[in-house]
């Protein structure tokens, strides 16, 4: 069974520490079971600004069973399924320790956001253009915490209609600003030199 007492008593941890770490949990629903984690996007990397939620589903045997964690928010990165949020982390998986609360697994994947180990990918793509084209890498993976992990998403679309009445056509306009991570002004200057 869940230690439910123990639970109770991690979800005040991280609202104690919310100020200083950023990282929240709260329960998703009337369960203790399903809860949803968020994490800030560590600053100076692609991440910066975004806000991420993680599902966490707690298994019967938790704490002595690694909760099984997914990121909610899309995210481009080389240990995340940009598909199914999947994360490729060991403490989730045989590193796992009882000791472990789920603030310390929850910046572990910030840790992760961090520093990315694209030799052991959770998505091969990603893991691909990371070891391959960085800077790609970081613009699209800037793109997407713009798109997917910041309120302001509306933006986004916002900066698309902006280039669409200029004449330029969607698909050029989507992937410039892909390219240049949202930036507006970049994003003109790419299609005017295109």
């Amino acid at each position: 069974m869940i230690d439910f007492a123990r639970v109770q008593k991690e979800l005040q941890e991280c609202t104690r520490d919310m100020e200083a770490s950023g990282i929240r949990v709260s329960p998703k629903g009337d369960t203790l079971a399903r809860l949803i984690g968020t994490i800030p996007g560590p600053i100076g990397t692609p991440y910066e600004g975004g806000t991420f939620q993680i599902d966490i589903s707690l298994p019967d045997g938790y704490p002595f069973e690694p909760p099984k964690m997914q990121f909610a928010t899309k995210v481009w990165h080389p240990n995340i399924s940009s598909q199914s949020g999947a994360i490729c982390l060991d403490i989730l998986k045989d590193q796992w320790s009882p000791a472990l609360t789920l603030k310390t697994a929850l910046l572990s994947v910030q840790a992760l956001l961090s520093a990315p180990e694209p030799d052991d990918p959770q998505d091969a793509v990603v893991a691909q253009q990371y070891l391959k084209d960085y800077q790609t890498f970081v613009g699209t993976a800037r793109y997407w915490t713009e798109t997917f992990a910041k309120a302001s998403s509306l933006g986004v679309e916002e900066k698309v209609q902006k280039l669409l009445e200029m004449g330029f056509a969607e698909a050029l306009v989507r992937s410039a600003l892909e390219a240049v991570g949202g930036d507006e002004n970049l994003a003109l200057e790419k299609l005017c030199s295109g």
